[in-house]
């Protein structure tokens, strides 16, 4: 049967565009170019499909990681201790802040203006959940590739059709879903300070993002350090012993000489964080957070291509 189908006028065809059945995207595909200064890219239908499939398999993948990780209880001990452990710090800087405000009230004279919330509790919650990230993260990132080879399911992965770079994708993906989760569920401390205060939003939202960098950062750590091995015990310490070096690893820099002092203080994660938690936002400290996650998940893709060629 003789079936129309237009012709694109504007741009030349590819062949996969010339045996395309799909007269309805050709059509489109021709009106978009007949626009007077536009021009439509060459994408076909199944080359839009396989542009896209990456994305969704590395969905899946996070999506069944998800599932598995609040199937288990370790999913909501941390989470609730994490709620727990921030909930206790907030209420203790908060009320520590209401004995300040009180005995300052009660001094004739005295100068309170120095007082705000984002110095008195904002800054010193992000600075004690950091360190409970350091503790939590690796115990939600060990399962991510050492139970797979431990359970046997890591040639089965293999086998399938997945590329290396969508597993290790949907694994991260996974991670940042839990970390994220925690992060936003914290979020209602800003809130209650909003409601009965006046806080800078500015300065709260540069140390949230801060500290939520900082656990994406985590999650890379942890999910290569479960790429490295079967046992989780041992993907954990590993990650909490990396996480902990880069927590003091700053430390000698004050007696250190001076390139060794700006590299210290550079690849150190508490430096970069504590500036945001002031309420700074400098490209450093993004570019800083985005090389570690990028030279992390690299080292991850590295360590599962090598387990794919011995399997």
């Amino acid at each position: 049967m003789w079936r129309w189908r237009p012709t694109c006028p504007t741009c030349p065809l590819d062949e996969a565009w010339r045996k395309s059945t799909c007269a309805t995207w050709a059509a489109k595909h021709t009106a978009r170019c007949l626009l007077p200064g536009r021009r439509a890219p060459l994408i076909t239908p199944s080359q839009r499909t396989r542009r896209t499939r990456p994305v969704r398999n590395a969905l899946t993948i996070a999506w069944r990681d998800l599932r598995s990780t609040f199937v288990s209880p370790i999913g909501y001990v941390v989470l609730t201790g994490f709620l727990l452990l921030a909930g206790w710090f907030f209420f203790n800087l908060l009320a520590q802040f209401n004995r300040i405000v009180a005995l300052y009230s009660g001094m004739q004279g005295a100068d309170t203006t120095w007082m705000n919330l984002n110095d008195a509790i904002i800054t010193p919650l992000l600075s004690n959940l950091s360190v409970v990230l350091v503790i939590l993260v690796p115990m939600i990132t060990m399962r991510s590739f050492a139970e797979e080879r431990s359970q046997g399911t890591y040639e089965l992965l293999f086998t399938s059709p997945l590329k290396v770079h969508e597993i290790v994708l949907g694994k991260y993906l996974a991670g940042c879903a839990v970390v994220t989760l925690m992060i936003a569920l914290t979020l209602v401390y800003p809130a209650i300070l909003m409601i009965y205060g006046n806080p800078e939003v500015g300065l709260m939202t540069a140390g949230f993002l801060g500290l939520y960098l900082m656990a994406l950062g985590f999650v890379a750590v942890g999910n290569f350090c479960s790429a490295l091995t079967s046992n989780q015990i041992v993907a954990a310490i590993s990650a909490l012993v990396i996480l902990l070096l880069l927590f003091v690893i700053s430390w000698p820099a004050e007696n250190a000489g001076e390139p060794m002092k700006a590299i210290l203080l550079y690849v150190s994660v508490t430096e970069h964080f504590r500036n945001m938690a002031r309420g700074v936002i400098d490209t450093t400290d993004l570019v800083y957070f985005g090389s570690a996650i990028g030279a992390f998940l690299f080292l991850t893709h590295r360590a599962v291509e090598s387990a794919r060629w011995k399997a």
